[in-house]
């Protein structure tokens, strides 16, 4: 078969693994998905002159009308095939037929606005502000994943939205499920939401530590020679592991990036009702511990790409205690002060309404109508509005993947400088502190030894054999220098990471 030599050169870097491998036509459009264990031979296959030739017309119509492939690599096959199902649904490729009916993978919701919440199996992702996870290829491991955070969490399976004790009149799920029973007031609605958003840190892979305690229940089991009660614990914790797996993230092209972070701005632009497309959005975040070296990072996305020549660092001035609101309030009028600043189309605040109003009161001081928004972290709620509840995106919904991308990618950029900030003033405070130690010294001895603990480690005559120094300056340092030795020493012994030096 005659191919261009773009499509040769793909089928050659094809990697024997699985995925998915999506094809375009000439205008760009993605005409087909399809996945395979091994991409090499999958889509190798189609391109033989044999296949050609006993192929089906629409086959040949198919592989006449390919003139770019796209990969996917993935884990293992049953995330090939989510990965599958969620690319056919989302681009609906002319020639796929197999996604278009009403077969669906299992899902489980919950809707945190609940006085109670319950998680349950469902098949339909709905735009409707709750929380899912999945798509799950095995039933049989969601339904274990299910029933293990029912019990572990003692989240009830009953379904009246306020259980009374009437609810509780013929329901023992209590005794033989764990259940925490807020039908009769053994838990506060506080707490069992705290246990909510337990259950979702472990279903969205957050929370190891449950099964590596599973584990451990089964060792015991064998040990003591119970090998039915560890067979079944085996099984269990093999399924679960397997439905927690398949909260896939898919790794998308350059291209897919770019169509998905256009859509997202058209999202934005409708959720939030603005007058144009968010093109540029800032994203700004803080960071300190307790209050101290606290500074914040703003980072901006233009057309959905990273543009760190806007990227700006702060150091916190004004605010001297842990008051993020306040923090965020001077990072807003620092950066607006400025009459020729250039203004991007939406802000984004890390937090939640007291924060947005901390951005929005410095904003209105400035006479600017800057349209701005808020994304906290623990339900990924969005707000906007002063009053009244804040949105839920869908999971997958491309507007949400932009946000968190910028949040994540400020939070990234903040955190970096407060740690080399930290890290500077406690080098700095060290060295400071020994007499005779100057700035010219304190720069020698850095150049040298690079870090404060390779300089406490250092011998009096390694240290006497710099330049300008003497036997006296050495041992004045090493005096100086001993305790904080002891310290990193004692840290160690403890399994505390000394990361400031």
């Amino acid at each position: 078969m005659n191919l261009p030599k773009t499509i040769k050169d793909k089928l050659r870097a094809l990697p024997n693994k699985p995925g998915c491998y999506i094809m375009r036509d000439r205008h760009g459009q993605i005409i087909y998905v399809g996945k395979a264990v091994s991409l090499k031979k999958r889509v190798q296959s189609y391109f033989r002159n044999a296949s050609l030739r006993s192929a089906s017309p629409k086959d040949r119509s198919l592989i006449k009308s390919i003139n770019d492939i796209d990969h996917i690599v993935v884990r293992n096959e049953a995330e090939a095939l989510l990965t599958e199902g969620k690319l056919i649904k989302e681009y609906k490729p002319r020639y796929n037929v197999s996604f278009r009916d009403d077969k669906r993978f299992l899902l489980l919701n919950t809707d945190p606005n609940q006085p109670f919440p319950t998680l349950k199996p469902c098949r339909i992702r709905r735009n409707d502000n709750t929380l899912y996870f999945g798509p799950y290829a095995s039933s049989t491991s969601a339904r274990t994943a299910l029933d293990f955070v029912e019990k572990t969490f003692g989240l009830r399976k009953c379904s009246p939205r306020l259980p009374n004790q009437k609810t509780h009149a013929h329901c023992i799920n209590d005794i033989v499920r764990y259940c925490s029973a807020p039908c009769m007031g053994n838990v506060t609605r506080k707490k069992y939401h705290e246990l909510l958003a337990e259950a979702c840190a472990f279903l969205g892979g957050k929370r190891p530590e449950y099964l590596n305690a599973l584990a451990e229940e089964m060792q015991t089991a064998s040990k003591n020679l119970d090998y039915e009660k560890a067979t079944s614990i085996r099984d269990t914790l093999f399924l679960i592991r397997e439905a927690v797996k398949q909260n896939i993230r898919i790794r998308s092209t350059p291209a897919m990036k770019k169509e998905s972070a256009e859509t997202g701005m058209k999202q934005l632009k409708h959720i939030l009702r603005l007058k144009k497309t968010p093109r540029s959005i800032e994203a700004y975040d803080i960071s300190n511990i307790s209050g101290t070296y606290a500074v914040a990072g703003m980072v901006c996305f233009v057309n959905g790409v990273s543009r760190k020549n806007r990227y700006r660092r702060f150091k916190i001035k004004t605010a001297k205690t842990n008051d993020d609101p306040a923090m965020i309030a001077e990072v807003v009028r620092r950066r607006f002060s400025d009459p020729e600043a250039r203004h991007p189309d939406l802000i984004l605040i890390d937090g939640g309404i007291t924060q947005l109003k901390a951005a929005r009161k410095e904003l209105s001081a400035l006479n600017l109508r800057v349209p701005s928004a808020g994304l906290a972290k623990r339900y990924e709620e969005l707000y906007q509005q002063e009053t009244g509840r804040p949105l839920r995106l869908a999971s997958d919904s491309p507007a949400l993947k932009l946000l968190q991308q910028l949040r994540d990618e400020a939070h990234r950029f903040a955190i970096t400088y407060h740690r080399n900030i930290r890290s500077i003033r406690i080098r700095e405070s060290l060295l400071d502190e020994i007499p005779g130690i100057g700035e010219k010294r304190k720069l020698q001895l850095l150049a040298r030894f690079g870090t404060v603990r390779r300089v406490a480690k250092a011998t009096e005559e390694e240290l006497s054999d710099i330049p300008g120094f003497n036997r006296k300056i050495a041992e004045t340092i090493k005096k100086h220098l001993n305790p904080f030795v002891s310290r990193v020493q004692a840290n160690q012994g403890q399994g505390i990471e000394n990361e400031a030096v």
